[in-house]
């Protein structure tokens, strides 16, 4: 089945939502290109996040991660892009997403959420003490502000990749301003 994008599709949501993972699937289901705001930033710096937020702080990283934001959603090839976990936070952030694409919230629960992201070390945010409470306030802080998104589409542990990029599928056929199915 052929698609044709109108709009960027910018995939929000928490750390270890599944963004980058089922944003690739989903940009090789429509035929489009699939972009990372981090890696974008990294390749810029010529650094990690992580390294990025020790050496210049998160608010250096933040104001890079607009910026590559608003350049991305500027480009006139739509693509699927896969955003960090606190992009969607700022307001103007999701300001220009809205004018310029449509914000589509993987939405995963806390337990899903630790099981992802308890093992790896490239989640600045989670450099603390008690990694798993962290996540818990983050969580309980962003969820308000991610429920803002466009599309909403839930996932759980049972989902693969490929399934989960398919019930992001099924819901943007309801919105014929962003996808077309040809």
């Amino acid at each position: 089945m052929a698609h044709k994008l109108k709009k960027t599709i910018v995939l929000v949501g928490m750390m270890g939502a599944g963004k980058t993972a089922v944003g690739k699937a989903l940009a090789l289901k429509i035929g489009v290109p699939f972009r990372d705001s981090d890696a974008e930033i990294e390749q810029a710096a010529n650094m990690s996040i992580p390294e990025i937020f020790e050496r210049d702080g998160e608010a250096f990283f933040r104001a890079r991660e607009s910026e590559v934001l608003q350049r991305l959603l500027a480009e006139k090839q739509k693509c699927v892009l896969s955003t960090g976990g606190g992009a969607f936070l700022a307001e103007p952030n999701r300001e220009v997403i809205s004018a310029k694409g449509v914000a589509v919230m993987l939405d995963a629960d806390l337990p899903l959420l630790w099981n992802r992201v308890r093992h790896k070390d490239s989640r600045p945010l989670l450099r603390t003490r008690d990694p798993r409470k962290t996540l818990a306030e983050l969580y309980a802080k962003r969820a308000p502000i991610y429920a803002l998104a466009d599309l909403s589409v839930r996932g759980c542990a049972e989902y693969s990749i490929e399934e989960m990029a398919n019930k992001v599928l099924e819901v943007l056929a309801t919105r014929h301003d962003v996808l077309e199915v040809l």
